[in-house]
């Protein structure tokens, strides 16, 4: 798979303590924490792997060509046969890894030769289905426990970072979360060679190959309730999703360009409904629609971080980039975190 095929690997993530914007580490990880409430205790769940004799959660390295988002499901799903929906970001764990080359120094250490820096990049996730079953190779076995069990019997230290997030996260009622997604149409043909009507105008062969990209990174978030701009080039980006997923799109002229320059209340109160209706979300539109959009989000957020987190400059998100805000249940569907994701382009 070549880059033009992909998502960036690195997203832009926000909540009120997580602030991440980009690599720094040779080698990078993702996985998940999953969790759940149970007589109104927070559990998560755990993993033995026998070839290190360890507790910790479900992560691993990224494949060629795949997003940290896609890395954390595949992981969880891969080891325990779990299909999740990704929440709140949460905090990376860093270390070094691999063996020191050459002679010891006089102190005893080895001055860091040949070890390589590694980051996991972590995210809360809910279970979307199945129950927890060790692949029976890299997991042999899995426990639910709660957050003072967890941290007794992890055993990388480094793991109680995001644990204890995710504890915060609990006792502040930002856990429990829902994803809202904005999707900008991907890479179309220019104008400058279209002759036909702009609502007819299909996306270019880049375009199309965002388009699959988008509907593999969409899976980690599960959006039910798709809304979209009609005109062609958004139809063809949510399409491989839709067919995929055997999910169903509702077109709404009020996402187009035309209805939104001449009616932007209309565009406005859209949005809001599909804020309100607190389910896993998805809207499709153009660039020079999404600064309704993305305005009127504002209104459900409350941290200033957050603020700062959202496009305020055209052209607000690339083609085929894709903006994840999620809402917390527990506190009327305020937004609460902001996650940007931009493709690689030809």
């Amino acid at each position: 798979m070549s880059s033009s095929e992909t998502m960036s690997k690195v997203p832009r993530r926000r909540t009120v303590t997580v602030s991440d914007d980009g690599p720094d580490a040779e080698i990078l990880a993702a996985g998940a924490l999953c969790w759940r409430l149970r007589r109104g205790e927070l559990e998560v769940l755990l993993i033995h792997r026998p070839r290190y004799d360890d507790w910790s959660f479900p992560k691993g390295k990224l494949d060629e060509g795949e997003t940290l988002p896609e890395c954390a499901v595949r992981e969880v799903r891969e080891e325990i046969g779990l299909k999740v929906r990704l929440g709140m970001p949460l905090p990376i764990t860093r270390y070094s890894v691999g063996k020191a080359r050459g002679a010891k120094n006089g102190n005893g250490g080895n001055g860091g030769n040949g070890r390589k820096d590694k980051a996991v990049w972590y995210w809360a996730a809910q279970v979307a289905e199945g129950t927890p079953i060790p692949d029976g190779e890299e997991v042999d076995e899995t426990a639910w426990v709660s957050v003072d069990r967890a941290r007794e019997l992890l055993t990388n230290r480094g793991d109680v970072l995001p644990l204890d997030e995710l504890a915060r996260l609990n006792a502040d009622r930002r856990l429990h979360t829902l994803p809202f997604v904005v999707l900008r149409h991907a890479k179309a043909k220019p104008r400058s060679s279209w002759s036909r009507a702009e609502s007819e105008r299909p996306l270019a062969a880049t375009g199309k190959r965002q388009a699959r990209s988008v509907e593999r990174l969409l899976i980690c978030w599960r959006p039910r309730h798709l809304e979209s701009s009609p005109w062609r080039r958004c139809a063809e980006t949510i399409a491989p999703y839709v067919k995929a997923h055997r999910s169903r799109a509702t077109y709404r002229k009020s996402f187009t360009e035309k209805r939104a320059e001449a009616h932007p209340e209309r565009t406005r109160t859209r949005v809001r409904r599909c804020l309100e209706l607190l389910l896993p979300t998805l809207i499709c539109s153009h660039r020079p629609v999404l600064p309704l959009i993305l305005d009127t989000m504002g209104g459900w957020l409350q941290d200033p971080q957050l603020f700062q987190a959202i496009p305020d400059e055209d052209p607000y998100l690339r083609p085929g980039a894709v903006l994840v805000a999620q809402q917390a249940m527990d506190r009327d569907g305020e937004i609460v975190s902001i996650e940007v994701y931009e493709p690689f382009e030809d």
